[in-house]
């Protein structure tokens, strides 16, 4: 599917910085940090880059992952993601590679007793991926 298509799916407009980004986070298969799309795109300022990640998050383009590694990494949404509850998936940590990956498989969150309401969940397996294996 086109870069194009993906943000017009999302009625994100597409300028060439969010497309750019885009671009680069489809190629990466794993999710990115704002430090790693500095790196790739030295022209572009912090502040652009951070506010094109946001209004892809608003947008349910892509996910905040929190890894437990203290910095907040991105991933693409599949295309009938809608980012609730009911719809979260794990995230696998290499401790050795230290890419957070996507695991496409959804999981259920229907285990808790009444009284208890999830507001977010962090969903992280961590240890060595197939590459570092």
């Amino acid at each position: 599917m086109g870069i194009e298509r993906l943000l017009s799916q999302r009625n994100i407009t597409a300028t060439a910085n969010r497309l750019l980004v885009l671009q680069y986070m489809v190629a990466q298969h794993t999710a990115v940090s704002l430090k790693m799309l500095e790196a790739a795109m030295p022209r572009m300022e912090r502040s652009t880059i951070y506010r094109t990640l946001k209004t892809f998050e608003v947008q349910k383009l892509i996910h905040a992952i929190d890894d437990g590694t203290g910095i907040t990494k991105y991933g693409l949404c599949a295309t009938s993601c809608d980012c609730a509850l009911h719809d979260q998936h794990l995230h696998f940590h290499c401790l050795q590679c230290e890419r957070t990956t996507c695991m496409k498989d959804r999981i259920a969150l229907h285990h808790l007793p009444e009284q208890y309401e999830i507001e977010s969940a962090h969903l992280v397996l961590k240890g060595r991926c197939a590459d570092c294996n």
